[in-house]
C-alpha cells in the first residue's frame, strides 16, 4: 500500500513500511525511511505506484477550468476527498482524487485552505478582488519584464529615465522601475552606475559623480535661506596700527587670516597673526549657528566652491584688503638672539589689511636664497624676511621636538578649470607647487603658532575647545590639549580657519570668552567643561569633512583624467610609494601597477598610459622602464 501525504508544504507519495496508531514510516523509491504523522496523510492507495500518481496527478490537475471547479463546489467548507466524489459522478481513482487536491491548492484565490485537504470556497466578492489584483500583478510582471528587456537591448525606458535621478542615491525598491532595473543590471553583469551611463540616463561620468553626492549631502540645493545681518559687528573695537598682509591662493575668496611683524628691539620680534571674526554674528544656536553647524566645513572642488557661511557673513568678515574688519590677533613676542617666546597675548580688535598677497605671484619671486641675502631684491622684503627668520627659528624648536626634519618637497597641484565645474569639455589646468616654497612655509608656521598658542590659553584657563592630536602615529581629535608628534607642538587646536571650518569657528568663541574673561572664561565660555554637545560637534565634523575630502578627490581624480586626455598624454613619469603603489609627478594621482614587481620606496619610472575609465576614475598603465634610484620621504600631516 502507498500513501499521499504533506511534508513541509509539499505533497509527496511513499511506501507503506510500518503503520502505527498517530504515525506511520514510510519508504521512498530511493529506499529512505521516515516517519510521518498521520494527520499529515491524505489517503491511502494500491495503485498506481508514487510515482505514476504524482505524474498522472499533475497532468490532470492541469485541465480543470478552475471557474467551474469553483462554481461546483459546496459553498460551505469541504473536503476534497469527498468533493471528487460528487466532481467526477463515481468513486474517484487515486489519481482523481489527488488531481482535484492539486488543484485546489493551486488555486488559492478560489478557494481558502482550512486545514488539511479541507477547503472554502472564497465568496464572489472577494474573488472578484483577487482576480483583479492577479490580473494587475501579471500585467505589472509583463510590463516589468518589458522595461528589462528593453534595457538589456539598450533602450531607456521612459518610466526609468523619469526616476534615473533616484535609481542611485534612494531607490525605491518596492516599485517596478526598481525591479525592472535591477533585473537588467544582473543578467548584463554590469555596475547600476556602468547601465545608467550605457542607456545615456546620465550625460556623462561626472554627472553621475555629481549627482550621487549631491543628492545625498545637499538634497535641497547649496543655496543659503534670506537672513538679515547687522553691518556694524565691532564698530566699536580699537583700531590695530599694524601693517597687515594676507596670503592665499589665487581663487580664494574668504580671507580668513592676515600676518603682520613690528620690531620690538634688537633681533625681537612681534608677530601678529589676525584672524576674521565671524563668531561674533554666528553665535551659538542662532539662525547662522544652525547654517553652519549643519555644513560644517566649505566644499572645495576644482572650479567650485560650497561655502559653510552665507556670502553676506563671508563679505562682512572677510580680511579683504583696504576694509577695516575685526579680527582676533594674536601677539607673539619672539627672541631670534636668544631662541626664546618671550610672551603672546590675544586682542579682539580691528585691523586694516593692506593688500591681500597671492602666492602664486610670489613663489617664482621669493626664494630661500634671495630671502637670505638682504642685498637681494625681493617684493615686501620688509615684512617677509623677518617673518621668514621667525620661520625658521619656529620650525627649528619644533623640529627638537620631533627628532627629525620635516620634508615638504613634494609637489601638490592646484586645478583651475575653463568652463563649468559639471561640463566635462571644460579645459582643466594643473598648477604645480611646492609645499616647501618659502612664501607657503613662512604662512603654515604662523598658522601652527597661533593653533599652538591658543590651543594652550583654552588650556590654561580649563576652557574646553576642539583638539587635534596625534601620539604613536594615531591622528583623532578630542576635546582637551594632547600632543601632536608629527607636527611637534604641546597642544593643536584648529582656530584659523572661522569662515571655512565650523571646529574652528567653536574654538573662536571659546578662545574669545578665554582672552576677555581670564580665569573666569570656563564659566561664560559657550561651551562648558565635559559639555556633550562639543562631542556631538566633534563626531560630526570629522564624518562631515571626511565625505567632503572623500568628494573633493573623487573630483579631482576625475579631472585629472580629463587633462591625461585634452593633453594626450601618452606616457607618464611616476614614483613607487609602496609594492605596486604609484604616484603621477606631473598630477595628483595614485594608482596601482600590476605586475610591477618588487621595487624600492621612492623608485623613478615611466608608465605607458594605456585607457581611461571615468566611472570608475582609474587608468590602465604599464611599466615602461625605470629612470631613477629610490629617495626617501618623510610626508608629515597637511594641516
Amino acid at each position: 500500500m502507498y500513501v499521499l501525504f504533506e511534508d513541509s508544504g509539499k505533497f509527496k507519495a511513499e511506501k507503506i513500511f510500518a503503520d502505527a496508531d498517530t504515525t506511520m514510516q514510510v519508504e521512498s523509491a530511493s529506499g529512505k525511511r521516515s516517519k510521518i504523522r498521520k494527520n499529515n496523510v491524505f489517503f491511502e492507495f494500491a495503485q498506481p505506484d508514487p510515482a505514476t500518481l504524482l505524474e498522472q496527478a499533475e497532468q490532470l490537475a492541469a485541465e480543470f477550468d478552475i471557474d467551474f471547479l469553483w462554481e461546483c463546489a459546496p459553498k460551505d467548507e469541504f473536503l476534497a476527498v469527498d468533493f471528487a466524489e460528487d466532481y467526477f459522478g463515481h468513486p474517484p481513482s487515486a489519481v482523481e482524487k489527488t488531481a482535484l487536491i492539486f488543484a485546489l491548492h493551486a488555486a488559492p484565490a478560489y478557494f481558502h485552505r482550512r486545514g488539511k485537504g479541507l477547503y472554502r470556497p472564497a465568496p464572489a466578492d472577494i474573488l472578484k478582488a483577487a482576480l483583479a489584483a492577479i490580473e494587475k500583478k501579471r500585467l505589472q510582471a509583463e510590463q516589468q519584464e518589458a522595461w528589462t528587456q528593453a534595457m538589456v537591448a539598450g533602450e531607456l525606458p521612459e518610466p526609468i529615465a523619469a526616476v534615473a535621478n533616484s535609481l542611485l542615491s534612494s531607490p525605491d525598491k518596492n516599485t517596478l522601475e526598481w525591479k525592472a532595473f535591477d533585473a537588467a543590471v544582473q543578467q548584463l553583469g554590469v555596475s547600476p552606475e556602468k547601465l545608467l551611463l550605457d542607456l545615456n540616463a546620465w550625460s556623462s561620468p561626472l554627472a553621475l559623480h555629481r549627482h550621487r553626492f549631491f543628492s545625498q549631502y545637499f538634497p535641497r540645493g547649496t543655496e543659503f535661506p534670506e537672513i538679515e545681518l547687522a553691518s556694524d559687528w565691532g564698530a566699536d573695537l580699537p583700531e590695530a596700527d599694524v601693517e597687515a598682509y594676507s596670503v592665499d591662493d589665487a581663487g580664494t575668496t574668504e580671507i580668513d587670516d592676515a600676518l603682520s611683524i613690528q620690531p620690538i628691539g634688537d633681533q625681537q620680534w612681534r608677530v601678529g597673526v589676525h584672524i576674521a571674526t565671524p563668531g561674533l554674528a554666528v553665535q551659538r544656536d542662532n539662525e547662522l549657528d544652525q547654517i553652519a553647524r549643519k555644513r560644517l566645513s566649505t566644499l572645495y572642488t576644482p572650479g567650485q566652491k560650497v561655502p559653510m557661511l552665507p556670502e553676506s557673513v563671508i563679505r562682512q568678515f572677510s580680511l579683504d584688503q583696504g576694509l577695516s574688519r575685526p579680527a582676533i590677533s594674536l601677539y607673539v613676542d619672539i627672541d631670534l638672539a636668544k631662541e626664546e617666546i618671550l610672551q603672546s597675548q590675544t586682542r579682539l580688535e580691528r585691523i586694516v589689511v593692506k593688500e591681500n598677497l597671492r602666492q602664486n605671484n610670489l613663489d617664482d619671486l621669493v626664494s630661500v636664497e634671495a630671502l637670505e641675502d638682504p642685498n637681494s631684491e625681493i617684493p615686501y622684503a620688509h615684512w617677509l624676511r623677518p617673518l621668514w627668520a621667525v620661520t625658521q627659528f619656529l620650525a627649528k624648536q619644533r623640529e627638537l621636538v620631533r627628532g627629525r626634519p620635516e620634508n615638504n618637497n613634494r609637489v601638490e597641484f592646484l586645478f583651475e578649470l575653463e568652463g563649468a565645474p559639471d561640463d566635462p569639455d571644460s579645459l582643466v589646468t594643473l598648477i604645480p607647487r611646492v609645499r616647501n616654497a618659502p612664501v607657503g612655509l613662512i604662512t603654515a608656521e604662523m598658522m601652527i603658532l597661533a593653533n599652538n598658542q591658543w590651543g594652550g590659553l583654552l588650556a590654561q584657563h580649563d576652557v574646553p575647545g576642539i583638539y587635534r592630536s596625534q601620539q604613536n602615529m594615531r591622528t583623532r581629535m578630542s576635546t582637551h590639549a594632547l600632543p601632536h608628534e608629527s607636527i611637534g607642538v604641546p597642544q593643536y587646536a584648529w582656530s584659523t580657519s572661522p569662515l571655512r571650518r565650523y571646529v574652528d569657528l567653536v574654538n573662536q568663541w571659546q578662545i574669545m570668552a578665554a582672552a576677555e574673561h581670564g580665569v573666569s572664561a570656563r564659566l561664560v565660555a559657550p561651551f562648558k567643561p565635559k559639555e556633550a554637545d562639543l562631542f556631538g560637534i566633534v563626531g560630526a565634523f570629522e564624518a562631515q569633512y571626511s565625505a567632503w575630502n572623500d568628494f573633493q578627490n573623487l573630483i579631482e581624480r576625475y579631472w585629472v583624467l580629463r587633462w591625461l586626455q585634452q593633453q594626450n598624454i601618452k606616457q607618464m613619469p611616476a614614483t613607487v610609494i609602496k609594492e605596486d603603489l604609484v604616484r603621477f609627478d606631473l598630477a595628483p594621482f595614485v594608482m596601482r601597477v600590476p605586475s610591477l614587481g618588487e621595487l624600492e620606496r621612492g623608485q623613478g619610472l615611466i608608465l605607458d598610459i594605456l585607457s581611461f575609465n571615468e566611472l570608475d576614475l582609474t587608468v590602465e598603465a604599464r611599466l615602461r622602464e625605470l629612470i631613477t634610484p629610490p629617495e626617501s620621504e618623510d610626508p608629515i600631516e597637511v594641516n
